[in-house]
């Protein structure tokens, strides 16, 4: 099993043997501090094709070797393998990268865009493109996404405009949702996207019980639950694995396994022990775990899980192997917890990279084509950030009007709101 810093060594062992009577406390530490080499030798990737894809009837106790490994698709020349490279067509390929790469130059803007004060907070997705990306893709109109606060790939993915979510980032008069939630915490119903919760977990049962509804309404619309390594400690996690493995409604159970949560490695959350995937397999449900910096392995593993669901063989645990790349947010530093140069030595590489490369290779794509995509999508957000700051910043005094505290809460107000509606002056 690969946990993040391995087994215990042999002093440790030998240490306990010679004193058995003692109880201790485990404080799980990351395998390198700041200033230490990056090492991901704890990380067997395994073979690009190596994993086949598994009936749709595949049952927690089968699943064990695809909780264990890691489905691939792309191999480190760009050439697609196995089972899980079959039936993705060019154009989706394409749709792909794209996305990826206008949510890429979207957070690079937003990022200089709170550097330079015009918003107090952003989460960047860095290196996780493929992810919510691919899955997005993966999904059909109807079905709905519960996300966290770094699935923004999701709302690319389905053509939403950049302009739009800048200005909910501003909270300024043209704030789709009139200043009420803070920077990031998207909602885009519109795009099957539901409202982000600042709060951890509380999506997780909140996408089993919308697919429970969906099953007891008689439909095919599938749910698409979000969630770090680290939030897996919460237990509102826990209670949607049971309510999933219980009544087997259509739901993906993703956990992005990104290495870090804020400050804290994946070892706090349980990640030593066993993957995450495995967990699952605690609950019932069967489970995967994928590439997630491989952009087609991702969309495949989502299809099939997408296709258990509407099948009626219900949840999929998967577990998406990723890195953040970046900081946890523009509030963190993760030079003070980690080697500086750690992402550079992350073993699975960059997905835009990769999914570029694999376009290049099999002559779907050139190197020029590529150049001007990323071209367009800085181009693009600059042109959408200057005309979502004309419309306002906070701190200038120019945010959503406080009057709109008093709309869209209520269908029909209570008095005491009127009341202090009518105080207020609005």
């Amino acid at each position: 099993m690969d946990g993040y810093n391995g087994p215990p060594r042999e002093d440790e062992v030998e240490e306990r043997r010679a004193a058995p009577e003692r109880v201790r406390l485990r404080v799980p530490a990351p395998k390198v501090r700041p200033g230490q080499a990056p090492d991901f030798s704890h990380l067997d990737v395994g073979k690009a094709g190596a994993l086949p894809r598994p009936p749709l009837d595949l049952g927690a106790h089968d699943a064990g070797a695809y909780a264990d490994g890691l489905i691939r698709v792309l191999d480190d020349e760009g050439r697609a393998h196995g089972d899980w490279a079959e039936g993705i067509a060019a154009e989706d390929k394409l749709a792909a990268l794209e996305a990826m790469v206008r949510t890429r130059a979207f957070d690079a803007r937003m990022v200089r865009s709170q550097r330079q004060g015009k918003t107090s907070f952003y989460v960047p997705c860095l290196g996780e493109e493929a992810v919510a990306v691919g899955q997005s893709l993966a999904l059909r109109p109807g079905d709905m996404h519960f996300p966290t606060y770094r699935q923004q790939g999701i709302l690319f993915a389905n053509g939403c405009d950049p302009y739009v979510c800048m200005n909910q980032i501003y909270s300024n008069e043209e704030d789709p949702l009139q200043g009420k939630q803070l920077p990031i915490l998207y909602s885009f119903k519109e795009y099957g996207f539901f409202t982000v919760s600042g709060n951890l977990a509380t999506q997780y049962p909140q996408a089993v019980g919308w697919a429970m509804a969906s099953a007891v309404k008689g439909g095919d619309e599938v749910a698409a639950a979000w969630i770090g390594d680290g939030a897996t400690a919460e237990g509102d996690w826990h209670a949607a694995m049971v309510f999933a493995s219980v009544y087997k409604p259509p739901v993906i159970l993703n956990v992005v396994n990104n290495q870090w949560a804020i400050s804290s490695f994946s070892g706090i959350a349980g990640g030593l022990e066993t993957t995450f995937a495995r967990r699952g397999l605690g609950y019932g449900i069967p489970a995967l775990r994928v590439d997630g910096n491989d952009l087609l392995a991702v969309l495949s593993v989502s299809r099939y899980a997408a296709e258990r669901a509407r099948a009626g063989f219900g949840p999929t645990v998967i577990e998406h192997v990723t890195y953040r790349a970046g900081a946890h947010s523009t509030s963190d530093d993760p030079s003070k917890y980690r080697p500086s140069d750690e992402a550079a030595h992350w073993p699975l590489g960059d997905p835009i990279q990769r999914l570029r490369q694999h376009l290049i290779a099999e002559g779907t794509l050139s190197e020029d084509d590529a150049d001007a995509m990323e071209k367009a999508a800085e181009a693009e957000m600059r042109d959408a950030e200057a005309r979502a700051e004309a419309n306002g910043l906070v701190h200038e005094g120019r945010g959503a009007k406080a009057g709109y505290m008093f709309e869209g809460v209520y269908a029909t107000p209570p008095g005491r709101l009127d009341e202090q509606r009518k105080k207020a002056g609005f």
